[in-house]
């Protein structure tokens, strides 16, 4: 099943164009990746841009992959799209290949953009490979594209680099992390002092509500969330031609 992501960013064309396009400031907002490097261009300027990519994923881990893109800047509707095939032979890697696309569609309010996405992969592995995917992965992935997506529009809208947004996600997190685990231990040891009678019954309650509140309560805006993003298109979306293309066998 095609995943599938979407955002609108308050920003020109171009200015998303160039910073979703350039491997250097791509992958310094795209959570997927720690590198992504264009490799040289064996035919003229209209052949496909192949790239290397890769992707630590522990501290003496690095996977690696190559793709295929290619793109369309102008097209009659004023839209733009990306597409690419790609594909990781490290055998410690689920993720076998994959495809996926890119599309740029002005909102007609003359100061957004819609940016979405939709990609799929072949998981290895077999059965177990399937599963791990299924439970763990593809779950993982969609997360990271969704937040990758809501740095990309911070950075665009309000100027916060993606290396500051980042650590504005962890020092939040903190936080977040810290209030549930004091609320937690506070009432663990004293509910009485701190309740009184009543505190053996109601610190559950409260504990309960301390971690709600720390899950639930919104992300400060220029603070990066997965959850500001559609999963679901608004609308049916056949991927483009220019995908179609580059999964041509050739």
């Amino acid at each position: 099943m095609r995943l599938y992501r979407e955002t609108r960013i308050r920003a020109g064309l171009d200015e998303l164009w160039t910073r979703t396009q350039d491997p250097a400031e791509h992958q310094r907002w795209d959570l997927r990746f720690t590198e992504i490097r264009r490799l040289p261009r064996a035919g003229g300027e209209e052949e496909p841009r192949h790239f290397r990519y890769a992707t630590r994923v522990l501290p003496f881990l690095t996977l690696a992959g190559t793709g295929v893109s290619a793109g369309e800047k102008e097209r009659p509707d004023g839209t733009r799209t990306s597409a690419l095939r790609f594909s990781c032979p490290h055998p410690l890697s689920l993720l076998a290949d994959g495809s996926g696309y890119w599309r740029y569609v002005p909102d007609g309010s003359g100061d957004g953009v819609r940016f979405l996405t939709g990609y799929d992969y072949r998981p290895r592995w077999g059965a177990a490979g399937a599963l791990a995917d299924r439970l763990v992965l593809r779950p993982l992935m969609g997360w990271a594209t969704a937040w990758s997506f809501d740095r990309l529009r911070i950075w665009l809208e309000h100027g916060v680099a993606p290396e500051r947004a980042r650590r504005n996600w962890l020092t939040e997190l903190t936080l977040r992390a810290a209030v549930a685990g004091a609320a937690g231990t506070a009432l663990a040891l004293k509910p009485a002092a701190l309740l009184g009678p009543s505190g053996a019954f109601l610190s559950p309650l409260l504990l309960v509500a301390a971690v709600a509140a720390a899950l639930l309560v919104p992300p400060l805006p220029r603070t990066p969330a997965a959850r500001r993003c559609l999963r679901t298109p608004p609308a049916p979306v056949r991927p483009p031609r220019l995908l179609r293309t580059l999964e041509t066998p050739r």
